[in-house]
């Protein structure tokens, strides 16, 4: 007769925010090749193992006839001063590096899950959901948990997200049920740190079915965002995350592709198809901050930080002065970023060792000082600082906030002497419908600019931006529409193709040309009577501040 008998047996885990049912592929080995730990029981060889299904016990069967069970202790979770280790299966010791104050907090059931980020603790355990305020460690709030099995914990700044085998559920850390996404075909058990992102209004989930899809959440409802329908992509993606500060029509997410593409695009979508636009290449892990919306990555050999990525959407041309790039050769290969918290960046080695970087706190600043509308305080920490990356920042912000004089002073401070002469010329616009929709040319959103100045009943000016930027059709269209500037347009046109020695193959500008004299005189009287009359309906309107308007 076969006796079998149990010990049991601890496993010591050096790593940080892990999780062992995604990490490991025996008890002591993680997939990435590096040990952990190494324990030798007198039990003979271990031919088998298996994982409970939260990831915190292990068993073996041995080669004398035993059954060995091991349990997960002494994971670590930091965030800024504390240092949390699981030292016991129900017991955390909490430290603070400041004073090397030492805190115990004991669970009524074994730890399975943790997450330490914005002021607060959240632990699962079998049965309950504590949350802990960094501030006070005594008097945390509790709650019963619907599964026990949790398997991931996300934090935002003003809530928490869990997920178990039932659903996924977004708490706030009062201990409130917020709301429980769903969409079709969710499966919960292979969601993971990188397939979902949470945010203070947004939650991101990629689809498991169709992995070209990204699922958006309003956070506080549940709901679908905007018009319902999902993000899609052209490739499968293999990584997402949002951003963390902001306003909620501004928030960005970016993702990974399995080219290793690094992209972004807004998450508002309202019919209108929005932007998609590739910002990285050989990307194979990313972090934003979680203070600013400064997003890091390690492209390649490259460790890349984006000071401002919304630079994209603002000024292209830009985007390769607001970045900081280190060469990450000394990280070995295959480094992953662990978090990006203040202006310390951390990535663990493929040997399992944590390497700790600190980038510039000036660019945080910078984001606090915009978002707060700033602008004088903005240009003396630019001064201050004298690096062409921080103006550059400021140039991009300004443009994006539309205070075009901040972004005169940055634009001229890093050479862009061009930019400088259209950010006067746009000043110097009689309406405020004018300057809005050259500011938006500025950023090439060129169906926004003529929609407003449509919208504005500035017609000839809706017609002299296409042809200005040689759209001829929809220039024709408008005149034609609208009756009236047709004779503008064809005169225009025949001015370009004499000065290129070109003869008219357009049916349309043919067909229009036939028994309409082009008369210059005439022209120009009415391009003056057009800014005239702007002129006087810019004055007639109440003298109400733009945030475009010249401080002189």
């Amino acid at each position: 007769m076969l006796v079998l008998v149990c010990v049991k047996w601890e496993i010591k885990w050096h790593d940080i925010n892990y999780d062992p049912r995604e990490d490991l592929m025996s008890p002591l080995m993680s997939k990435r090749k590096w040990s952990y730990a190494l324990e030798k029981p007198n039990t003979g060889s271990i031919f088998n193992i298996a994982w409970s299904i939260d990831g915190t016990q292990i068993a073996g069967a041995c080669g004398n006839g035993h059954v060995i069970f091991a349990h997960v202790v002494e994971q670590r979770w930091e965030w800024k001063n504390f240092e949390i280790t699981l030292t016991k299966r129900r017991t955390m010791e909490v430290r603070n590096v400041i004073n090397d104050a030492v805190d115990l907090l004991e669970f009524r059931d074994r730890v399975i899950k943790a997450s330490l980020n914005y002021g607060h603790l959240v632990v699962s355990t079998s049965l309950q959901c504590y949350v802990f305020s960094t501030k006070n460690w005594n008097t945390p709030l509790i709650f019963d948990l619907k599964e026990g099995t949790v398997s991931l914990i996300l934090q935002a700044e003003r809530h928490f997200l869990l997920i178990d085998g039932g659903g996924i559920y977004l708490y706030s850390y009062e201990g409130r049920l917020i709301s429980s996404p769903k969409f079709p075909g969710m499966r919960t058990d292979v969601l993971n740190a990188q397939t979902v992102s949470l945010s203070n209004d947004t939650l991101a989930i990629k689809d498991k079915a169709d992995e070209k899809v990204i699922y958006l959440f309003e956070a506080l409802s549940g709901k679908p965002l905007g018009d319902g329908k999902p993000l899609t992509h052209k490739t499968e993606i293999t990584e997402i995350a949002l951003d963390q500060k902001g306003l909620t029509n501004e928030r960005k997410i970016v993702f990974i592709d399995k080219n290793r593409d690094l992209y972004i695009t807004s998450v508002k979508r309202f019919g209108k198809e929005q932007k998609i636009i590739k910002i990285g290449t050989m990307a194979h892990t990313l972090a934003w901050n979680d203070t600013s919306n400064i997003l890091c990555g390690l492209q390649d050999t490259r460790f890349t930080v984006w000071y401002y990525p919304n630079t994209v959407y603002v000024d292209k041309d830009l985007l390769p002065k607001t970045l900081y790039e280190k060469d990450a050769s000394e990280f070995s290969k295959n480094p992953h970023i662990v978090r990006f918290v203040g202006n310390q960046v951390t990535i663990r080695r493929a040997d399992g060792s944590l390497i700790h970087l600190n980038i510039s706190p000036y660019p945080a600043i910078l984001h606090e000082y915009v978002s707060s509308s700033k602008w004088e305080d903005a240009v003396r920490l630019c001064r201050f600082v004298k690096d062409q990356t921080m103006w550059a920042c400021l140039a991009a912000m300004a443009v994006a906030n539309k205070d075009m004089t901040t972004a005169e002073i940055a634009y001229a401070s890093i050479g862009d002497i061009d930019k400088v002469q259209y950010i006067n010329s746009i000043k110097e616009l009689p309406s405020k419908e004018s300057r809005m929709a050259h500011i938006l040319l500025f950023s090439g959103n060129i169906q926004d600019a003529e929609m407003l100045l449509l919208q504005a009943g500035l017609i000839y000016q809706a017609i002299q931006v296409n042809i200005n930027l040689y759209n001829w059709d929809r220039a024709l269209e408008l005149a034609v529409k609208h009756k009236t500037h047709v004779d503008t347009v064809l005169g225009y046109r025949q001015k370009f193709l004499e000065d290129f020695g070109k003869k008219e193959t357009n049916t349309r500008f043919l067909q229009y040309a036939e028994g309409l004299e082009v008369d210059w005189d005439k022209i120009k009287a009415k391009i003056e009577m057009e800014i005239a009359k702007e002129r006087e309906r810019a004055a007639a309107t109440p003298a109400v501040r733009a945030s475009v308007t010249v401080q002189r």
